[in-house]
């Protein structure tokens, strides 16, 4: 049965204050800034926003304040088409904020962040008609309880639930179990399995919780996934990176499109680090948040070798060597 919304995203938004500084200062040391914008992100509105880019019938649901940012975050995800007739305004309430100082050398960020928990979002203001409705949920931990309230009735309904983790939320058990396709930060499964080797990491996560896919991103370096008992690897694609702000946020809306639509995971992962490498190539979280045709066309310039793959030659040796085995 067709379901009226493709992919519905509940959890973090944010209204960022970008500084771009010509170089990064050292520690208490003292640095004139070039820029200041202000620029929409936030975790799961930022995936959403690129799932809708990419030609999705996307959803948000999270809260957000009443004020200027609350405003401009609101803007961003009606204007790119993404349904929010189930966002919620909190008054007198401040809208999560981050300010981010960005190296202009690299497009490296530092990211300092407020949220108030004014806009803590409630399991009871969440319909489970909105899950049941869509083909996908994609969530972060946050607001843990939201969270596993909202991947219980995914699991109930059999919507497929993808999440966003980079950070250890206590009782982060009771939304994993309903977890089908993790993609965690680099450096997440190893703070949470307490082992080092990201194979060895994911491996345990999957045998734990059951997930379809249990896979990370590897920052600069691309992307790794454990699925249906085989390693996938895929090298990030070189781009002249202005900022690094939210990547892994369209990585994982890149991700989702890639799932719903059916591509092999090979291609799954090499579709998204495409999204990811473009956006890098603007200022913001959402600075260029590509078209579909934009990522292809990236794809392509990759397989021609005019566009250079950045590899982990470790991590690739491991997968190939897998390959051979077989």
């Amino acid at each position: 049965m067709s379901r009226p919304c493709d992919v519905l995203g509940i959890g973090l938004n944010a209204t960022d204050t970008l500084l771009l500084v010509k170089e990064f200062p050292p520690y208490a040391g003292k640095v004139a800034f070039d820029r200041e914008m202000l620029s929409p992100g936030g975790q799961v509105a930022t995936a959403i926003v690129a799932c809708a880019r990419l030609g999705l019938r996307a959803k948000y649901i999270g809260t957000i304040g009443d004020d200027l940012r609350g405003n401009i975050q609101r803007e961003s995800l009606e204007g790119t088409g993404v349904d929010t007739s189930s966002l919620i305004v909190r008054s007198n309430c401040p809208n999560q904020t981050a300010y981010i100082v960005i190296d202009e050398r690299t497009g490296e960020r530092t990211v300092l962040w407020q949220r108030a928990d004014c806009l803590r979002l409630q399991p009871a203001e969440i319909k489970a008609e909105d899950i049941a409705s869509a083909g996908m949920l994609h969530i972060d931990g946050y607001d843990i309880d939201a969270a596993a309230h909202a991947a219980q009735i995914a699991h109930e309904n059999n919507v497929p639930v993808s999440i966003d983790v980079d950070t250890l939320y206590p009782g982060f058990e009771s939304v994993l179990k309903y977890v089908d396709y993790l993609v965690a930060g680099s450096g997440w499964p190893a703070k949470w399995t307490k082992e080092q080797d990201p194979f060895k990491a994911l491996s345990k996560i999957q045998a734990e919780y059951n997930t379809r896919v249990a896979a990370m991103t590897l920052g600069d370096l691309g992307s790794l996934a454990l699925y249906q008992g085989r390693w996938y690897y895929s090298p990030a694609f070189e781009v002249t990176c202005a900022d690094t702000t939210g990547a892994g946020d369209v990585f994982h809306g890149a991700f989702c499109y890639a799932i719903l639509t059916g591509m092999q995971m090979e291609k799954a992962l090499d579709f998204s680090n495409a999204a990811a490498a473009i956006n890098c190539t603007a200022i913001g979280a959402r600075g260029h948040v590509p078209e579909l045709s934009e990522v292809e066309a990236l794809i392509a310039q990759g397989h021609t070798g005019e566009v250079r793959r950045l590899e982990d030659a470790a991590v690739a040796g491991r997968v190939r060597a897998q390959g051979s085995k077989r």
